[in-house]
C-alpha cells in the first residue's frame, strides 16, 4: 500500500492539511481496497493549527518510510526547523516524492530541492517566493507543477487538483475519477490561477503626464485605436510615447490597451448575458476569434468558461470575483 505522510508544522493551514487526508483516505481501488495509508507527521507531539491544537501520531522518522510526502501551507514566515529540512532532503535523496500545497512551497523551497525547477504557489505569494528563492522559476498562473519527484500546487482548492493528479499517476484515470466524484470535483479543471486573478494596470505616479491619457484610453478602449492615435492624443511622437509608457507603466501603450479591454470584457461576462461575439465588439475587438485567443492568453481560460465560473458573482453590487492583487503574500498563506 502506498504510504502518504502529511507534514504538519506549527501554524499549518487546516484546509491544506485536511485536503490530502480526506482525498487519499477515501480513495479506493477497483476491488474496494484502500489505495493509500495516510500518516500525519510533525517534529513535535503537538502542532499549533490556529483554531485548534493538533496531536500528530507520527514524528519525523516516519517521513523516511513514506512513498509520498505532502507539505501543507503555513501562515506567517517563521523559519523551517533544520531537522525538518534535513528529513526532507534525506527523503528526496532516497527517491521519495514530495508535493506542496499553497505556501507549503516555501517549506520545499527552503530545502534547496526546488532550485533550478519550475514551481508554483498561491498567486498572492508568488512574487514573494520568487524574491526569496531566485533560483526557482515561479509560475503564478498554473494550478500545479509536476516535476516528477517534486510537485507544487497553488492555493486552497488547487490542493485537490494536485491530489487527484497524484492518484491518476499512481493508479490511473478510473481510480482518480472515482476520487474526484467523492470530492465533488472535476478530474481536471480548465485554465489555471490566472482566471481567479484581477489584474490591475501597472500603477503610475500621481501627477504623471500619462494620467489623463490613461483615462482617455480607458474611456475609448472600445474604439479602434492605433499607436498613432494614442500618440496624437498625448501630443507626443510614437517613439516618445513608447519610452514614457515603459518608464511609467512597465508596458507598451497597445499592451496596456489590450488589458483594459480584457478587464472590460470580464465585467460584461460577469454582469450581462450578452453573446460572446457582441462582447468582443463592445470592448474593441474587430474579430471574435482574436478576442477569444487574447482572452485565453491573458485570463487562462475561454470566455465561455470564465462566464460559467463567474457570471452573476458581481452583477448589481459592483463586486469583483476575487480580491485585488494588492493583498499581501502573508494573507495568501493565511487563506491557503
Amino acid at each position: 500500500m502506498h504510504t502518504v505522510a502529511v507534514l504538519a508544522l506549527d501554524t499549518v493551514i487546516p484546509f491544506d492539511l485536511a485536503t490530502p487526508i480526506e482525498v487519499f483516505t477515501r480513495t479506493r481501488l477497483p476491488d474496494g481496497r484502500a489505495a493509500y495509508r495516510v500518516r500525519i507527521c510533525a517534529p513535535a507531539p503537538t502542532v499549533d493549527a490556529g483554531a485548534f491544537t493538533l496531536r500528530a501520531p507520527y514524528g519525523l522518522p516516519a517521513l523516511a518510510e513514506a512513498d509520498t510526502i505532502i507539505l501543507p501551507g503555513c501562515t506567517g514566515t517563521a523559519a523551517v526547523p533544520w531537522e525538518v529540512l534535513d528529513a526532507l532532503r534525506r527523503a528526496a535523496a532516497a527517491g521519495t516524492r514530495i508535493a506542496s500545497i499553497c505556501s507549503g512551497a516555501f517549506v520545499l523551497a527552503a530545502t534547496g530541492l526546488l532550485d533550478g525547477h519550475r514551481a508554483t504557489t498561491h498567486w498572492l505569494a508568488a512574487a514573494d517566493l520568487a524574491a526569496r528563492h531566485p533560483a526557482i522559476e515561479v509560475d503564478p498562473d498554473v494550478l500545479y507543477v509536476d516535476n516528477g519527484q517534486l510537485l507544487t500546487s497553488a492555493g486552497a482548492a488547487a490542493g485537490l487538483d494536485l491530489c487527484l493528479h497524484l492518484i491518476r499517476r499512481d493508479y490511473g484515470s478510473a481510480v482518480a475519477a472515482d476520487a474526484a466524484r467523492l470530492s465533488v470535483m472535476p478530474l481536471e479543471r480548465e485554465g489555471g490561477q490566472a482566471q481567479f486573478i484581477v489584474h490591475d494596470q501597472p500603477p503610475t505616479p500621481r501627477g504623471s503626464v500619462l494620467e489623463p491619457l490613461l483615462r482617455w484610453m480607458e474611456d475609448h478602449a472600445a474604439t479602434e485605436l492605433t499607436l498613432e492615435d494614442i500618440a496624437a492624443q498625448a501630443g507626443m511622437s510614437t517613439r516618445s510615447l513608447n519610452r514614457r509608457f515603459r518608464e511609467q507603466t512597465g508596458t507598451t501603450p497597445l499592451q496596456w490597451l489590450l488589458r483594459a479591454r480584457i478587464r472590460q470584457a470580464q465585467h460584461l461576462l460577469e454582469a450581462t448575458d450578452h453573446p460572446i461575439d457582441r462582447i468582443a465588439g463592445q470592448v474593441g475587438f474587430g474579430s471574435p476569434t482574436a478576442f477569444r485567443e487574447r482572452f485565453k492568453r491573458i485570463v487562462g481560460t475561454s470566455p465561455n468558461s470564465y462566464r460559467a465560473a463567474f457570471h452573476g458573482s458581481g452583477a448589481g453590487n459592483g463586486l469583483r470575483p476575487v480580491q485585488r492583487a494588492s493583498r499581501s503574500a502573508s494573507q495568501a498563506r493565511e487563506s491557503g
